[in-house]
């Protein structure tokens, strides 16, 4: 220690008459003189370091605290007075290197930033490894869309029932949210359920595609029972007249995806409907199923499975009894996850209505 020893009679005279350069050298001199001994020093030592810094760093610039702050942060016995400090600084070039990866920093640490710090701090803390329940509950009540991503794929953030139940709720419209959350191993069972009722139908099939295959059963139980609560307020229609005349056009091959728009645009709903049927190779029932949602979703899926435009789909859609009011906003979601969707996702949930029958049905 005789090397810092030497510093400290400077100590007083670079805080009293020293410049700003001076001042970050000496800091930069002493944060380096601590990451050469780290591993020798005891906590009297590091005590000692932690005292001369914590003077320091307030009497440094930004760019200086930053530049201290980047390379002690990852060490591991790091003064924790100063890495305490430099976590709660408003300059989040100071404090995000600390709050990423500082393990001197206590949930205690973590959970004061969370409620007192501002989006960027929370980002931060929310990539960090380990994360206990009271620091994500914090960040999911707290956080903006992007906080609150950043919890639900760090995969080794712990969370309470309640910050599950808040990520839930938050989930709703968000759809990357949503899927990732369903996609958590450490989701409570009633909860997951709870998001796949608010889920759109894409990620309800996305979450079905993925899942492990004891698992789907409970998946496709949950969107059974959907199904069936709103089966019980839908009028069955008659499609036997619109199928004829679909497969009459289809063995002359006359049928397409040009004749399904034009179905859609002359509002023709049981010719559309009967068409898009044999055109995916859905069986009726189930496609009458999905078109009467509010939803678009299973629209988007059974058009970008056959290989059909945007144009189609947007105007299958507006088609739709339940589309009046439909706003562009919603139509310019629509579009984003038609886009977003791929061709073999959207294939392998088609394959998986196919090889439903109608005494597969929820009635």
């Amino acid at each position: 220690m005789s090397a810092s020893a030497s510093l400290i009679p400077e100590l007083e005279d670079v805080i009293q008459h020293g410049t700003q350069e001076k001042r970050a050298l000496t800091v930069q001199r002493i944060a380096n003189l601590f990451i050469d001994g780290a591993t020798h020093f005891n906590e009297d030592h590091i005590g000692l370091f932690d005292d001369v810094l914590c003077r320091l760093v307030t009497e440094i610039e930004a760019k200086a605290r930053a530049e201290m702050a980047n390379s002690l942060a990852p060490v591991s016995n790091a003064p924790a007075g100063l890495m305490r400090h430099l976590a709660r600084d408003d300059d989040i070039a100071v404090a995000g290197p600390v709050l990423k990866v500082s393990a001197r920093l206590d949930e205690t640490d973590l959970v004061e930033v969370a409620k007192t710090k501002g989006q960027a701090h929370l980002a931060a803390i929310a990539g960090r490894t380990g994360i206990g329940e009271a620091v994500t509950d914090v960040l999911v009540r707290r956080g903006d869309p992007e906080v609150v991503r950043n919890v639900a794929y760090n995969v080794s953030a712990r969370l309470s029932e309640g910050g599950f139940s808040a990520l839930v709720r938050r989930a709703e419209g968000d759809d990357d949210l949503a899927e990732r959350v369903g996609q958590r191993a450490d989701i409570p069972p009633h909860l997951f359920r709870d998001l796949l009722v608010r889920a759109t139908t894409v990620v309800q099939q996305r979450l079905l595609a993925q899942a492990r295959p004891e698992t789907q059963m409970e998946i496709q139980r949950v969107l059974d029972k959907i199904a069936r609560e709103f089966g019980k307020s839908t009028p069955a229609r008659d499609y036997a007249v619109a199928l004829r005349a679909v497969r009459d056009l289809q063995k002359a091959g006359k049928l397409g995806e040009n004749e399904l728009a034009e179905y859609a645009k002359d509002r023709k709903y049981e010719d559309m409907v009967a068409a898009l049927s044999v055109l995916c190779g859905v069986p009726i029932e189930t496609t009458d199923r999905l078109m009467a949602g509010d939803r678009p979703d299973p629209i988007l899926i059974l058009c970008k499975s056959a290989g059909f435009g945007w144009a189609t789909a947007r105007s299958i859609i507006m088609a739709r009894p339940s589309a009046k009011g439909t706003s562009n906003q919603s139509l310019d979601a629509a579009f984003f996850n038609f886009e977003k969707l791929s061709p073999s996702t959207a294939q392998r949930v088609v394959r998986f209505w196919q090889v439903r029958t109608p005494d597969d049905l929820p009635v």
